[in-house]
């Protein structure tokens, strides 16, 4: 049952970059792109979340967010290790830390501002292997809870399929797009028209290529999205995307 909640339930959706970004990961994918990369000896990581820096100031999206999607703002890294007792704990533990907020920052676009870390466990030097069960999921109770709905509802707000189709191909063709994605229940890419204020909003979903960086694929789709619709689409556009997914990066 944890493997199969860890493939179906999202986590919460981070914010990716600043305010001005209007782009979102999924904490799954963003703690599945984090975890393998945390490669310290004698360390093991058992959970890891990501959320809201307590005590830190949000800032209002330039755009409306996904349902249910965090402001942008400053993240922390809650994480547990099981460690050797044989190490120094302090210096194992800052390697790790600072390994997490450079890959984050560098592999991602995540704006983390602290890792927080608790001992559960000394083991023996040769006890390495992370457990199965816990690679790359988001572990909490928070992280069993309802999948975060689309922005759009059921009805009254259904697509045009001939616009969104054309908007799916734009997306689709921007470098580092493996492809578009859907949270369970929603559409990879919906388009809502508003009365007030007037305007039409985007939200598109989607799976990162390896190798690149989504932060500035996602940028890149925003852009393209929003050009696109600009010729197909009378008054205001706005877009918004949210990352899924993020392939593996290719070993050496």
């Amino acid at each position: 049952m944890p493997t199969v909640r860890g493939r179906i339930v999202p986590g919460r959706l981070l914010p990716l970059g600043g305010p001005k970004d209007g782009t979102w990961i999924t904490e799954q994918a963003a703690v599945g792109t984090l975890w393998p990369t945390a490669e310290i000896p004698g360390v093991r990581l058992e959970s890891m979340r990501i959320g809201p820096d307590p005590g830190r100031a949000v800032s209002a999206p330039v755009v409306l967010p996904p349902a249910g999607a965090l402001p942008p703002g400053p993240l922390r890294i809650e994480a547990a290790i099981t460690t050797s007792a044989t190490l120094p704990l302090h210096r194992s533990a800052e390697r790790l830390r600072t390994l997490l907020l450079d890959v984050a920052a560098a592999h991602l676009g995540l704006t983390l501002v602290a890792v927080d870390l608790r001992v559960t466990d000394l083991h023996d030097a040769m006890e390495t292997e992370s457990s199965p069960q816990t690679v790359r999921r988001a572990e909490s109770p928070a992280a069993h809870a309802a999948p975060s709905r689309s922005a759009f509802p059921a009805a009254g707000a259904e697509p045009l399929y001939g616009q969104s189709g054309r908007l799916a191909t734009v997306a689709s063709a921007v470098p580092g797009v493996a492809r578009l994605t859907a949270l369970p229940g929603g559409r990879p890419i919906a388009v809502e028209h508003q009365d007030d204020p007037p305007g039409t909003h985007i939200e598109v979903r989607l799976a990162i290529a390896p190798g690149h960086r989504p932060l500035d694929v996602t940028r890149a789709v925003r852009a393209a999205v929003s050009a696109a619709a600009a010729d197909d689409i009378t008054g205001p556009a706005s877009t918004a995307v949210l990352v899924t997914e993020v392939a593996a990066r290719p070993s050496r």
